[in-house]
């Protein structure tokens, strides 16, 4: 059996094992955190840009859907330009 002085130095032992492991676990815990921190900041420098994206696309989007219209609105008008010059010949040819 043994000592009560030798079960006094497993004790201190073991003691010493958990407060190495313990500090172990808090400069790991430490790194964690750390790390948390980054990724976290990371995440949020994403989501602005994305958000900065997704706006300049609807912009983009929104300019060429205006785009589109004024040309075809300058279409159309040559057309109805086109057609009215047509009528004035017809109209000129009735005439004769």
């Amino acid at each position: 059996m043994p000592t009560v002085a030798e079960q006094l130095n497993r004790v201190v032992e073991k003691t010493e094992r958990l407060i190495e492991l313990c500090s172990a676990l808090q400069e790991e815990n430490d790194l964690l955190k750390l790390e948390n921190q980054t990724l976290s900041s990371a995440l949020k420098s994403g989501k602005e840009k994305s958000q900065e994206l997704e706006e300049k696309l609807r912009v983009v989007k929104m300019a060429r859907s205006f785009s589109e219209t004024n040309e075809k609105t300058l279409d159309i008008k040559q057309k109805i330009d086109e057609f009215v010059q047509e009528i004035d010949k017809c109209i000129v040819l009735l005439k004769k």
